[in-house]
């Protein structure tokens, strides 16, 4: 990707897409999902996933700050292999998904996902702590929607919605929710660096137009703060489940 072939259209684009991804940085969490697919308007595919991590990272940055002592170690913990070894599946999956149907691969995916979301929710025993707290439901769930995570945030920086039912599910208040998901994804999405260098995905061409990317990004942290403080926790919950919906619909169409 070259610097100079985006227009003043596309760069409109990218700066919005910025500004989304740090607000939900800042505290509203499925709105970085929303600017993937504007993302890759301007740029191809799986260069278009290359551009969006490092702007995250720096987001990541700003979210810990913000949110790094509300923390379940727990749910992190139990997550986090997992999420570590589905990026390397997603790594390797990259050689072989056409880029045309990558989001609806992901779409499909976190469709399933906030469908089972749903359904605990409204379910007779919505009370209970996923799978009933029963040894498959604490270590199973986690391992299976760590893994989820892990794949889909490499194959195209589409984990928010899957991260997002995890923790909901674990029934955290909106600051635990908020520092355990910065965590997840700081440590995450460095991992995920490597990988993108060897994928062609992050080059010196992408990076030049991340530097122009990032004071939009530093306004959307500071607008998702303000913005995150005012949220109820009922409010904030119904948020992320219709956010994650929104996302869907994105990816899909």
């Amino acid at each position: 990707m070259e610097f100079g072939s985006i227009d003043i259209v596309g760069w409109i684009v990218l700066l919005a897409c910025a500004f989304i991804q740090g607000m939900s940085k800042g505290g509203v969490p499925g709105l970085a999902i929303l600017a993937i697919p504007f993302v890759a308007m301007v740029v191809p595919g799986k260069a278009s996933t290359g551009l969006v991590l490092p702007m995250l990272i720096v987001g990541d940055l700003f979210a810990l700050l913000i949110w790094r002592r509300s923390v379940s170690v727990r749910d992190l913990v139990r997550a986090l292999p997992w999420a570590i070894v589905g990026v390397v599946f997603g790594w390797r999956l990259l050689d072989f998904i056409p880029d045309a149907n990558m989001n609806r691969v992901i779409g499909f995916i976190v469709i399933f996902i906030l469908g089972l979301q749903i359904w605990r929710k409204f379910s007779s025993k919505s009370d209970v702590p996923a799978f009933s707290g029963s040894t498959s439901g604490r270590y199973g769930y986690p391992a299976v929607m760590g893994m989820l995570g892990g794949v889909t945030t490499m194959l195209a920086n589409a984990a928010g919605p899957v991260i997002s039912m995890y923790l909901l599910s674990m029934k955290l208040g909106k600051a635990t929710f908020l520092g355990t998901s910065a965590w997840y994804f700081f440590i995450v999405n460095w991992v995920k660096v490597p990988f993108m260098v060897d994928q062609g995905m992050i080059t010196p061409g992408s990076l030049k137009v991340n530097v122009v990317m990032l004071p939009a990004l530093v306004a959307g942290v500071a607008v998702g703060v303000f913005v995150a403080k005012r949220i109820k926790e009922r409010t904030f919950e119904a948020l992320v489940i219709v956010l994650a919906a929104a996302a869907c619909l994105k990816l899909l169409f």
